[in-house]
């Protein structure tokens, strides 16, 4: 994990399989962008937006980001998505407009779930929402970004944990977690695992590199929908996502600002289960 890349590397590599993807089997377009519900805005299944494409495939994108969610709802765009070629907005995940970005990743998202479904591909399931990072007792377990709901597993385990945020009023000792603003504190993780902001706020890399003494670095989340083969190229260990089984099902939630998880079984992609992108293109149908 010790490579330097390139500002914006990452987000034009996703680009640059999107292209081959429609390359290889036409280019899909949008049937629609979903946002949730202004009511649910405190719920957790209340955090993404998502696109769905003609067939079905659903790709998704963390809108909490800043004012992500607020600039989306009142983007022009995003009411003039429907019909149009899912490449097209996944272009835009490399530019720097935020808005753009997020819908162009939930765009690459419901393309590799297309591309996967085409090749008969399925990820394996998920355990927990770890990504396979098994904590163990005494180890160090780095967090980026705080999720709680994954705090309780670390330390039911004997681990500690160190928390990287970017909100100061997050700093600080909270009994089970210490949240720092330093990445430099990720040095001393034997495992790391990262939330999707990762990918919205242009962080990976810088992430990568503050964690490069990790045994097992994981990305996961609804977000990391995607493509394994950018994050595996850089020495990520595993990544969790989530594949919508139940579109009815997922759609009719999601809209109500109810709970949608039941319909989007999560899953993780380590690369010893990965076929690779070439192979899933070769296998497509």
């Amino acid at each position: 994990m010790t490579t330097t890349w390139p500002p914006g590397a990452v987000a034009t590599r996703f680009v640059e399989l999107a292209e081959r993807i429609v390359a290889r089997l036409g280019s899909p377009r949008v049937r629609a962008l979903h946002l949730p519900p202004r009511q649910a805005a405190d719920a957790k299944d209340a955090e993404f937006c998502a696109i769905e494409l003609e067939d079905g495939s659903i790709g998704f994108s963390y809108v909490r980001l800043d004012d992500t969610e607020a600039s989306l709802r009142a983007h022009p765009a995003a009411d003039r998505v429907s019909g149009v070629e899912a490449v097209a907005l996944a272009r835009a995940y490399a530019g720097d407009e935020p808005v753009a970005k997020a819908i162009g990743l939930a765009a690459i998202n419901a393309l590799s779930q297309h591309l996967f479904s085409r090749a008969r591909w399925q990820p394996p399931p998920a355990g927990d929402s770890l990504g396979e990072i098994e904590p163990a007792p005494g180890e160090h377990v780095g967090m980026v970004g705080l999720f709680r709901p994954l705090i309780p597993r670390v330390h039911a385990a004997g681990a500690r944990l160190t928390v990287l945020e970017i909100r100061p009023e997050l700093a600080g000792e909270h009994g089970q977690y210490r949240v720092t603003l330093d990445p430099a504190d990720l040095a001393s993780c034997d495992k790391v695992v990262s939330t999707c902001t990762v990918l919205l706020n242009d962080s990976l890399d810088a992430v990568l590199a503050a964690c490069r003494n990790a045994r097992h670095v994981a990305i996961v989340g609804p977000t990391a929908g995607c493509i394994p083969d950018p994050l595996f190229e850089r020495g990520v260990g595993s990544v969790g996502g989530r594949r919508v089984a139940d579109a009815p099902r997922f759609r009719e939630a999601f809209v109500a600002g109810g709970k949608w998880g039941a319909a989007a079984p999560k899953y993780v992609i380590a690369p010893r289960d990965y076929p690779g992108v070439d192979r899933l293109l070769d296998r497509a149908r």
